[in-house]
């Protein structure tokens, strides 16, 4: 039996599982270099598509995954964020994209925070972490607005040595 993504909904926004018809939205991120170059792009089409189609089975060989993110009022595919563990890597990690013409709008970190909660109260994890590449200062601005600390400094098997940070679970709950 295939699982179902929970739906998350915030303020301003809807999670809601990746599914095919998201195509079109990560074909265009992907394929801009600037906006992906932090998540392995650009890539040709067909390596959007497949990397959409991880998003999806993520979530049938863990248990949880990326979300789509959308936008409430008008239900337009603004990225995608959630929690991943690929095969290999030492550790989960939250990550978040959001499209070029949908940035600056605080969606990230409004998913973001809703994507920690669930981690903290769905799942009763008792850490959430995230990581990147020191060159993109712009989620490590995002790790520290949502309350992220350092922990660790670890080689990942990329070649590639990360910060890990911590992030705190709100409300104090």
């Amino acid at each position: 039996m295939a699982l179902t993504p929970p739906t998350i909904e915030t303020q301003r926004l809807l999670l809601r599982g990746p599914a095919a018809e998201d195509f079109p939205t990560y074909e265009r991120f992907y394929a801009d270099a600037e906006a992906s170059s932090a998540y392995g792009g650009p890539l040709a089409a067909g390596l959007a598509w497949r990397r959409l189609a991880a998003d999806i089975g993520h979530w049938q060989l863990r248990g949880y995954g990326m979300w789509s993110v959308t936008v409430r009022a008008t239900g337009e595919m603004v990225g995608g964020c959630g929690i991943v563990w690929p095969h290999g890597w030492p550790r989960s990690e939250l990550t978040w994209w959001i499209t070029p013409e949908a940035r600056r709008n605080g969606y990230a970190l409004e998913a973001s925070f809703a994507v920690v909660d669930f981690a903290y109260r769905t799942l009763t994890w008792d850490l959430v972490e995230t990581h990147m590449n020191d060159a993109n200062a712009a989620a490590q601005s995002l790790a520290s607005k949502l309350g992220g600390t350092i922990i660790a400094r670890e080689m990942f098997p990329d070649g590639v040595q990360r910060n890990i940070y911590a992030l705190p679970q709100q409300g104090g709950s």
